[in-house]
């Protein structure tokens, strides 16, 4: 009789490893590997043998570099989604994608069961799993860290319980920060940065970016295109989405871009130290950013950012498939239909230094905005304005005096 399958979200790392012995010995599962790149640069060669002398009956690698990079970190930028002001969602927008190919593995499988490695005090957690449940509720997640069957509380624990089951692995009791990258970003957390008081080792932290006092003397310019919020070159090549955010992250990582050190609040309720390299994604969304102002009125400008930040939180609490972040996107999206052009700036030293940007949706007129009178503008017109605009100020301050009056006059 044929067992039961699990598929696992596999890395190649010690976790994920000693949980496909510990799934067999708990489960008696047949174990299903799946590797999904999203881009994080990792050497994947040899995590097929690795997985299977680990117990795994098969191993599936799956690119959805190009899918991330598209479906998921474009309607991002275009929202100008950044939670908390400052973290710009590179594990938060990776997840869904991943959730979505364990789903359609499992389904390939008839696996009965999608089995992750975070830990339980984390958010990787929420977003796998609201993923899998929006996908597939009717197969089974199953979670080790909060599993009372998973008795293992350090690397050391994982690496012994690997040997016990005849699995050598060449992995050590290291002293590194947890890290988790790809296409857009890489996430720093551990050691030093534990203590908030601490200044970051960014000597020996840094990953994607050089230290901006490290980064060259002289500035870079560099010019970008986006059609209808779309990024679509740099410097004149055309490109994909995902290879000019390459192509950015090699600039910004030279001068230094896109380094941050945030407090964040984690969905669980405590509070999480980390530093996060963006060189790539810190210059697009600024971009695209300096392109919308020339391009979008007022009005929408100001309730973009307002649903541009609730987008951000949806995305960071795992809620990707979900009718709000539908509906949030859809609104971005309509707001996106002009938003096309050139910008320009350079990079020196960890800034991105605005030079100009043009549009032919721009709505910037030089005869409005320059101090000279023009054909569209009348200087008298804004006393009629003023009045009105200022009416209920004037009011208020009128009964305000006659209140005054009327104490005094006691």
């Amino acid at each position: 009789m044929a067992k039961d399958k699990v598929v696992l979200a596999y890395s190649g790392g010690l976790d994920t490893t000693a949980i496909i012995p510990w799934l067999k010995e708990n489960y008696n599962y047949d174990v299903v590997c799946c590797c999904v790149d999203c881009g994080q640069g990792e050497e994947l060669d040899g995590l097929e043998e690795r997985a299977k002398m680990s117990g795994a009956s098969k191993l599936y690698i799956e690119d959805i570099t190009d899918e991330f990079a598209e479906d998921y970190i474009v309607p991002c930028v275009m929202a100008d989604a950044v939670y908390e002001n400052k973290y710009l969602l590179g594990t938060s927008m990776a997840r869904p994608g991943i959730a979505k190919k364990l789903v359609e593995i499992a389904r390939k499988e008839n696996a009965v069961a999608i089995c992750h490695g975070a830990t339980g005090k984390g958010n990787d957690q929420i977003r796998f799993e609201l993923g899998i449940k929006a996908l597939a509720p009717d197969i089974k997640i199953i979670a080790p860290w909060r599993d009372d069957k998973w008795n293992m509380q350090s690397r050391q624990d994982e690496i012994d319980y690997a040997k016990a089951h005849g699995i050598h692995l060449p992995f050590s009791v290291d002293q590194s920060y947890s890290r988790d990258r790809n296409l857009w970003h890489i996430s720093h957390e551990g050691l030093e940065l534990e203590d908030p008081s601490c200044e970051p080792d960014y000597k020996h932290l840094l990953v994607l970016t050089t230290p901006p006092e490290e980064a060259p003397d002289e500035p870079e310019y560099v010019t970008m295109t986006f059609e209808a919020g779309v990024p679509t070159s740099v410097n004149g090549n055309k490109m994909k989405p995902a290879d000019i955010i390459r192509e950015l992250n090699r600039l910004g990582g030279k001068h230094g871009i896109g380094i941050i050190d945030i407090v964040e609040n984690r969905v669980v309720g405590m509070k999480s130290r980390g530093v996060y390299e963006t060189p790539g994604g810190t210059i697009l969304m600024e971009a695209h950013r300096q392109l919308e102002e020339l391009c979008l009125d007022r009005d929408t400008l100001a309730v973009k950012k307002d649903l541009g930040n609730r987008l951000a939180q949806v995305v960071y609490e795992g809620k990707w498939f979900t009718p709000l972040c539908d509906a949030l996107q859809a609104f971005v999206k309509s707001t996106q239909k002009y938003v096309t052009g050139e910008v320009k700036f350079k990079l020196y030293k960890g800034n991105i230094i605005r030079a100009g940007e043009t549009s032919p949706y721009s709505l910037y007129n030089e005869s409005l905005a320059s101090f000279t009178t023009g054909d569209l503008y009348d200087h008298h017109d804004a006393e009629g304005f003023i009045t009105l605009f200022g009416l209920p100020l004037k009011v208020r301050a009128m009964k305000m005096m006659e209140v005054e009056e009327k104490k005094n006059a006691k």
